[in-house]
């Protein structure tokens, strides 16, 4: 996982505009790999700490790891919680880890809407000597990306970002079946106990959440002048207007491997 996508005010529009996760959640995740307060959680490639922040009232701690400085400074930012710690690394690090842990201290290893980022192969063996008896990993995909949804508004904003871009806008960030069965195959091939959790919810939208969501996914070359973005955001509202009022259907699915 390399940190130059997410540098810069990408990280500000990511830890602003991305949605953070339901109760039910950390409650599928609980159940999962039966966590305690005396359990520890690593959640990698963990951005500014939608997810971290969730698991921490359940566990003893959360370490949170990314390998890009800026989204980890806005993780410090928004966190509250005490039992929160953040590590500047990356999934090749993962490895180094056990020395400073020890053997079996983790109960889960959570990846969020970051493993398209990684080598899941080699990420799901290195991690196992880390992992506790029952615990495991967890794949977590936040809904499909709002210019790849069903809904007629998704569709609209993918004909503005096509044509901002010059290019098809097809990235599923590893939420389409394909990607979902090639992690499950890798669990399973690792020795993990595969199993399958969703979560469904629906939330309004606005137009300046859609716009903040769609910048929070560009790198920082990418992203409108800071003078061209109202414009932005007006061919945006225009686009999604006639399909009013504005709301997303998000299915978190969760994908756990218990060792």
């Amino acid at each position: 996982m390399t940190a130059s996508a997410f540098g810069g005010e990408v990280s500000e529009y990511y830890q602003k505009f991305r949605r953070g996760y339901p109760p039910e959640v950390a409650r599928e995740l609980t159940t999962a790999f039966a966590l305690t307060r005396d359990d520890v959680v690593l959640d990698l490639g963990c951005g500014t700490g939608q997810l971290t922040r969730v698991l921490a009232p359940r566990v003893q701690a959360v370490l949170g790891m990314d390998p890009e400085p800026a989204m980890l400074a806005q993780a410090r930012l928004a966190t509250e919680e005490p039992n929160v710690s953040w590590l500047l690394g990356a999934d090749s690090d993962v490895g180094a880890l056990a020395a400073v842990l020890g053997p079996g201290r983790l109960a889960a290893v959570t990846v969020a809407q970051a493993l398209h980022w990684m080598d899941h192969e080699r990420l799901f063996v290195a991690v196992r000597p880390l992992l506790r008896p029952g615990g495991g990993v967890a794949v977590v995909t936040n809904g499909e990306p709002l210019w790849l949804q069903g809904s007629a508004w998704s569709a609209a904003l993918r004909e503005v970002l096509v044509a901002y871009l010059g290019t098809p806008v097809h990235s599923t960030c590893g939420t389409d079946e394909a990607s979902q069965q090639r992690y499950a195959d890798a669990l399973a091939a690792a020795g993990y106990a595969v199993a399958a959790r969703v979560v469904e919810y629906s939330a309004p939208l606005t137009v300046e959440e859609i716009v903040g969501g769609v910048f929070s996914a560009m790198s920082p070359d990418r992203l409108p002048a800071p003078e061209a973005r109202p414009a932005f955001t007006e061919r945006v509202r225009e686009a999604v207007a006639p399909h009013g009022p504005l709301r997303e259907h998000v299915r978190v699915r969760l994908l756990t491997g218990t060792r």
